[in-house]
């Protein structure tokens, strides 16, 4: 399996960053597992995804080979 890049906009990593620190390694490692786990894709949008960890959710954009959180 290819790695794929997987850039961090600011609001993620501000949001990520005031998650509880266990919840932050369960999240990254959520990331990290794209395109497995809870994934949908979102209504009205072309490219928009939603990843599920527990509580927590991921909204990711798809760009060739960019996930972008």
């Amino acid at each position: 399996m290819h790695m794929q890049n997987i850039i961090y906009t600011k609001k993620a990593r501000k949001s990520i960053k005031s998650l509880d620190i266990r919840v932050q390694d369960r999240v990254r490692a959520g990331i990290e597992k794209i395109p497995f786990g809870d994934i949908k894709k979102l209504q009205g949008y072309s490219n928009l995804y939603r990843l599920r960890i527990g509580d927590d959710r991921v909204i990711y954009q798809m760009e060739n080979d960019t996930i972008i959180i």
